[in-house]
């Protein structure tokens, strides 16, 4: 690998032999319903708790992810995985049984992306196989962020609605075996956290499109390419409040203007105007389940060939909003590309 900015670039990029992209009832009632490796009609999962039930929906998409790419457990020599709970037991519970080498990270809605770029330079360092994946429940993350779901508070309109679902890649070498058109993980640049001191925890998107605009804007420096360079610039999750921030300080701050190849996994997953979701999508799983099941997919028949992954967070807890204070943003980034025909 070597670097070039804030952006590392691979000699010889891994790339992603398996995904699987996983939701709940009302992440199946909506646009992409027919992408989703599974769409679960019972959110507990059979579960004593909407945690257990998340950590079975996390290891669900792994072991899906796995079996698209032919391995087993024992393949992997590092499984990476976030969610938005305390101590990231979500994924500790779910991978527990596997007996994977395991790195707990947290992005908050950025996990996915920080996740995959991890992996890739593991595999790129060394190693021959690795898992990255992400997971959120609404009723776990409501629980802890906001109010239990019998309180009915009201939610305003800036608001997002944190998906039920879970998403994982497999990421490998490049062997003679691969096919020359398998996605490739070309590029990575992992964020800087960026803070303008929002502190409205029901107003995500505007604490997190600053950093958006930011790596956005550093990667296609860093690169020199600009929006007509990419199929896709994939933004995860800033709903239609911060898509609209974002491409405002984009414009103002940096004179660029992705709007044409934009968009953003938090719109993309719910029909905005028929699911009562106010702003859209939000938490690890929106991004994680997006990118493995309908983006992937896309990338594999060929749809797109070039696609900018910048996975967006909140870097608050509930104890940091208690106490007043602002809501850092943080984006990483991964560029995905196929071999263009």
């Amino acid at each position: 690998m070597f670097f070039k900015g804030k952006t590392v670039f691979f000699d010889s990029p891994p790339v992603i032999a398996g995904s699987a992209g996983v939701v709940g009832k009302k992440e199946g009632e909506g646009p992409l319903r027919n992408d989703f490796d599974m769409i679960f009609e019972d959110t507990t999962m059979g579960k004593e708790s909407f945690e257990l039930a998340e950590s079975a929906m996390l290891h669900d998409s792994i072991i899906r992810a796995l079996s698209h790419a032919n391995k087993s457990p024992s393949d992997v020599d590092f499984v990476m995985t976030g969610d938005l709970l305390d101590q990231c037991v979500g994924s500790a519970f779910a991978l527990k049984d596997l007996q994977i080498p395991f790195v707990g990270m947290y992005g908050a809605c950025s996990t996915m992306a920080l996740t995959l770029a991890s992996c890739a330079m593991l595999v790129d360092g060394g190693a021959r196989c690795c898992v990255g994946g992400a997971s959120s429940h609404f009723c776990s993350s409501e629980r802890q962020f906001r109010f239990p779901l019998e309180y009915g508070g009201q939610r305003p309109p800036t608001a997002q609605w944190t998906v039920t679902g879970a998403g994982s890649c497999v990421v490998e070498q490049r062997t003679p075996d691969t096919s020359a058109d398998a996605i490739q993980i070309t590029a990575i640049q992992i964020g800087t956290i960026t803070d303008l001191g929002i502190k409205d925890a029901n107003n995500m998107g505007a604490a997190m499109a600053p950093a958006a605009a930011r790596t956005i804007n550093d990667f296609l420096t860093d690169t020199q390419t600009g929006a007509e360079d990419y199929d896709l610039i994939l933004t995860g999750d800033l709903g239609y409040t911060g898509t609209e921030l974002l491409h405002e300080l984009l414009e103002i701050e940096y004179h660029r203007n992705i709007q044409s190849v934009h968009n953003d996994c938090g719109l993309m997953i719910f029909d905005l105007k028929k699911q009562d979701v106010n702003s859209g999508g939000s938490g690890c799983g929106c991004s994680a389940s997006v990118l493995c099941s309908h983006i992937l997919g896309r990338m594999r028949r060929g749809e797109l060939h070039k696609v900018l992954f910048v996975a967006t967070g909140a870097l608050m807890s509930p104890t940091s909003t208690k106490q007043g204070q602002a809501i850092p943003g943080i984006a990483h980034a991964v560029l995905l590309e196929t071999h263009r025909s």
